[in-house]
């Protein structure tokens, strides 16, 4: 290792979710530090894309081997001298706080809501979760307002250091895009939804709001793998619906414009990549109402209500007759990415929090 400062990057697996991209890019750009990545799961969907100094799993596997786990990563700490140590998402932040030596700064960046969440539903989790953030002190990072705020209320943590740090989208890398192909069927109307098959993306509100429009020329194609898939696609048979499930994408980019109608109809996000990158290519957008939309959309989208498919039929139906004032909040939807959300944006904040808790340790 060289005389630059070493941080410890952990998360569950690099699966293509928002937390495992948003890391990806991260580290391309942090060149000013050694880079130790550490996984408690092997699985790697960006192949060559992913870069570090040193990569390392720790073969977790099931929780039942959490304790191997934790014990793999305090003899690492003693193989490497390592300055920072930087979690994500929920099993990979117990293993470093409870496995981090005090010594060492342990920063958590908390990417959706954790009252939501799976994990923080079963109340052994709940415990263990609450039993390493006395242990370890950790600093928090969360990823929207509404997602920080929620983490210390839900949890009753007391704050000991916490920042805002929004998600972005690498506003060079669409500009660098290929240009798309045309639209098959211009008689068609487009729409695209783009998220893991899984709770709590909710694609089976889409599915039957569907079956309302059976006799419209409208068609969704829902780009995303996950472990919903075969129930989603046996949904669609049955309801023999215009829905296309069309598996996990690379390169959102280069096939929004093949579309005319972003859509996302999440019971709740953290700060979604997927619609920043729909605001950066200025696609119209029709979202469920949910907070962290509102967040980090403002009025530069249409809400729909979650309780209500007729809401969303009414609403996507008024867009079809009329594409105008659409149009003109998408344009308002790339000016405010523009503004508030790129890679700059994220990585300026980044290097600001990683300088004060190196100086301050």
């Amino acid at each position: 290792m060289s005389s630059k400062k070493t941080i410890l990057h952990i998360i569950d697996y690099l699966g293509r979710g928002g937390a495992e991209v948003m890391l990806v890019k991260v580290l391309k750009e942090l060149k000013e530090y050694n880079n130790i990545v550490v996984t408690l799961n092997p699985q790697n969907h960006f192949g060559d894309e992913f870069k570090c100094d040193v990569y390392y799993c720790l073969n977790m596997g099931s929780f039942a081997k959490f304790p191997l786990a934790v014990l793999k990563l305090k003899s690492f700490f003693k193989k490497y001298k390592v300055d920072l140590v930087h979690s994500h998402l929920f099993s990979a932040t117990l293993v470093a706080r409870l496995a981090t030596p005090q010594k060492i700064p342990l920063i958590t960046t908390i990417h959706t809501n954790v009252n939501a969440s799976n994990d923080h539903k079963k109340w052994y989790l709940k415990l263990l979760e609450s039993i390493s953030y006395k242990m370890h002190k950790s600093i928090i990072i969360g990823v929207s307002k509404g997602v920080l705020q929620q983490y210390f209320a839900f949890l009753n943590h007391k704050p000991y250091k916490k920042y805002l740090l929004y998600t972005f989208v690498d506003v060079n890398e669409i500009k660098n895009s290929s240009l798309p192909e045309k639209k098959n069927n211009e008689d068609t109307f487009r729409l695209i939804a783009v998220g893991a098959l899984r709770y709590p993306k909710n694609q089976q509100y889409l599915i039957e709001a569907f079956k309302l429009l059976k006799n419209d020329n409208i068609e969704l194609h829902i780009f995303g793998d996950g472990v919903m898939r075969k129930e989603l696609e046996q949904m669609v048979d049955e309801a023999g619906v215009r829905v296309i499930i069309k598996g996990e994408v690379k390169e959102v980019s280069k096939i929004l414009p093949q579309y005319d109608l972003y859509i996302m109809s999440s019971e709740f996000e953290g700060f979604s990549l997927s619609v920043l990158e729909a605001m950066a290519m200025q696609m119209p957008m029709l979202l469920s109402d949910i907070p962290s939309f509102r967040e980090q959309c403002a009025d530069t989208a249409l809400f729909f209500d979650l309780k209500n498919t007729n809401d969303f039929i009414e609403k996507l139906k008024k867009i079809v007759e009329d594409k105008t004032a659409l149009h003109q909040l998408a344009a308002a939807a790339k000016q405010r990415v523009l503004d508030n959300f790129t890679l700059e944006h994220h990585m300026a904040g980044l290097r600001k929090i990683y300088t004060e808790v190196l100086q301050n340790n």
